[in-house]
């Protein structure tokens, strides 16, 4: 399946999409915070399909698997991995995945975490694109980008809906090639 080279034109309309449905929740989870909401996003059709849309042809022929981070990264990339025709990773919190994983420790916003990814999933060499709902601290994506390396599959970029600039998380995520459709 091919797709129209839409970066340019879907970008626009999916952050139109999204800047027009986003909610935010003032001193939530904590105060001080301002949490961005893009589950209205997701629950709109038009919405999905734009963001979708935006971030295939971002990256379009340029990658064998995409990896959804848990939990609104596993939608995106079920739906990226169905219009491009690709293998679909879970890169999933620790301890929810049986058998042979890779485990890689990360610093949160509010705390740590780790994540894992089942081996043996792909050949190695496999061309992957993360992709997340949010780029805040980097923290979640550089974990996720360390264990796509390590697992012997080779980064093709990391697309993501939402990025907070004023969090500096692209610093921590190198020379990757990183897409947002909106950035704060």
């Amino acid at each position: 399946m091919t797709f129209p080279d839409t970066s340019t034109a879907s970008a626009l309309s999916a952050a139109d999409e999204v800047n027009s449905l986003l909610a935010s929740y003032p001193d939530f989870p904590l105060d001080g915070i301002v949490f961005r909401d893009l589950n209205p996003v997701f629950a709109n059709a038009a919405a999905f399909r734009a963001m979708i849309d935006a971030l295939v042809g971002r990256f379009q022929g340029r990658f064998d698997a995409v990896a959804g981070i848990e939990a609104r990264g596993f939608l995106l990339a079920a739906a990226i991995g169905y219009a491009a025709d690709v293998a679909v990773l879970a890169v999933r919190k620790g301890g929810k995945l049986p058998g042979a994983v890779l485990t890689e420790e990360y610093d949160l916003e509010y705390g740590s975490a780790r994540l894992e990814l089942e081996l043996g999933q792909l050949p190695a060499g496999s061309r992957v694109l993360i992709v997340d709902d949010v780029l805040a601290t980097g923290g979640t994506i550089a974990a996720t980008m360390r264990l796509i390396e390590r697992a012997g599959y080779a980064l093709t970029g990391v697309g993501v809906v939402l990025e907070l600039e004023e969090l500096d998380g692209r610093s921590r995520l190198g020379n990757a090639d990183v897409h947002a459709i909106v950035a704060l």
